[in-house]
């Protein structure tokens, strides 16, 4: 039978739609026109990279230690949304200011506000998983979502690019053509969270008194505790630290790692182009043999595979190598993000979903700090942008021990 989503699981879906033209923007012309302000500013493009990693690393550190806290709070009745709104609305406003900066350092630090804006509101939109829809649905309502964010970010993307692009060529100032950019690319994410935002309703919840931050840090002390003890979310948390490192430092320095290799700025947007694509079919395929293959087989041929490609990325110096690594990309990317996601939702108790999903991002995005300044150190310390990206194969290969590890102890778990 084919598989329907429901008016509410539609608009979940639809604001990946909206944050994933924001995250195309920063792994895309984010970087390319950070790039620019660094080189007029005379950085070399060792230390570019090295800063744009240190940049992402700053506001995803940002993020793991507030995650937590602001999940607990969100699990509290009627505040998920709440939160959620004020997140998305940091993000949002820092991106359309993004395109008014004309220095490096400011640029860098607005861009750590507008992205750490993103990736608390997605702690929210994670948790909310729990309210949308059903554990046996999950799998596939999480794999639609980043499926059609990723086709669905091409839209904005392309218009955006058309006038970077183009811009200049009909007497556009770059600054103006920025601008625009960056405006449409804001006002997509922030149209594509109306929809939600009107008809979400928090189904589960944790009581509070009157004091909602205190009690908000009591339960978040009791959920630590009780995560010491469940053995089988442990363990999947800490195998996911170490393979989504990996995932998410791939995505926040594609661009940067193909500049500072000196390829062609309009082939690497275009192959990145390309890895979207190829993740919309590839997400929904995937999607379908989860009916009838275990999600912890998928999830395992994910992460073997980004080992190979982290391994790949020693010897790439060349534009078709770069293209090759986008379409490998595309074709695991969303997957082990998708069933990840579902997997862990299923795990949990359904009404501390916000403070679960709160350390899950501190293991997810959280954990990339180590992944860029991973990358950035031995980039700078070895003089090879190279030696730095193929490192994180080592983080893939921790995080496939533990994950099979997890597997079987959450074989038995009635969700799973």
């Amino acid at each position: 039978m084919k598989f329907k989503l429901t008016s509410l699981e539609k608009k979940w879906v639809l604001y990946d739609v909206g944050n994933s033209a924001f995250t195309m923007m920063v792994s895309t012309i984010f970087p390319i026109y950070f790039n620019s302000l660094a080189e007029s500013a005379g950085i070399t493009d060792v230390d570019y990279l090295a800063y744009w990693g240190y940049a992402t690393s700053v506001c995803t550190l940002i993020v793991a230690l507030l995650g937590p806290t602001l999940g607990a709070v969100a699990d509290t009745k009627n505040f998920k949304k709440i939160v959620f709104s004020v997140a998305m609305g940091v993000g949002v406003a820092g991106c359309i200011l993004l395109g008014f900066l004309s220095s490096w350092l400011w640029f860098l630090g607005i861009f750590v506000l507008a992205k750490t804006g993103y990736s608390a509101s997605l702690i929210f939109y994670d948790a909310m998983l729990t309210d949308v829809t059903e554990p046996d649905r999950m799998d596939s309502v999480s794999s639609h979502g980043y499926a059609w964010g990723y086709i669905g970010s091409c839209i904005p993307f392309v218009i955006c690019l058309g006038i970077v692009l183009g811009g200049p060529s009909l007497g556009l100032d770059m600054q103006l053509c920025m601008i625009l950019a960056f405006l449409i690319t804001a006002l997509w994410w922030l149209m594509s969270s109306v929809p939600l935002l009107k008809s979400y309703k928090q189904k589960y919840y944790s009581e509070t008194g009157a004091h909602v931050v205190r009690d908000s840090f009591k339960r978040l002390g009791k959920t630590f505790v009780e995560l010491a003890k469940e053995k089988h979310i442990f363990v999947f948390l800490l195998a996911f630290f170490f393979y989504i490192d990996g995932v998410y430092t791939v995505i926040d320095m594609a661009t940067a790692y193909g500049q500072a290799l000196g390829l062609d700025s309009t082939g690497l947007l275009l192959a990145l182009l390309v890895t979207q694509i190829v993740a919309f079919p590839s997400v929904l395929i995937f999607s379908r043999l989860v009916k009838n293959v275990r999600p912890e087989t998928i999830i395992t041929i994910c992460i073997a595979a980004y080992f190979c490609i982290a391994v790949y990325a020693y010897w790439l110096d060349t534009q078709f190598d770069f293209w090759l690594l986008a379409i490998l990309v595309g074709m695991f990317q969303g997957t082990i993000q998708a069933l990840s996601r579902s997997y862990f939702a299923k795990i949990i108790p359904a009404e501390k979903s916000g403070e679960f999903f709160g350390i899950y991002d501190i293991c997810g995005k959280g954990a990339s700090v180590i992944g860029t300044a991973l990358v950035s150190f031995l980039s700078q310390a070895t003089g090879s942008i190279n030696i730095g990206v193929s490192a994180l194969s080592v983080m893939f290969l921790i995080g496939l021990v533990l994950f099979r590890y997890s597997a079987k102890l959450n074989r038995g778990y009635k969700n799973v």
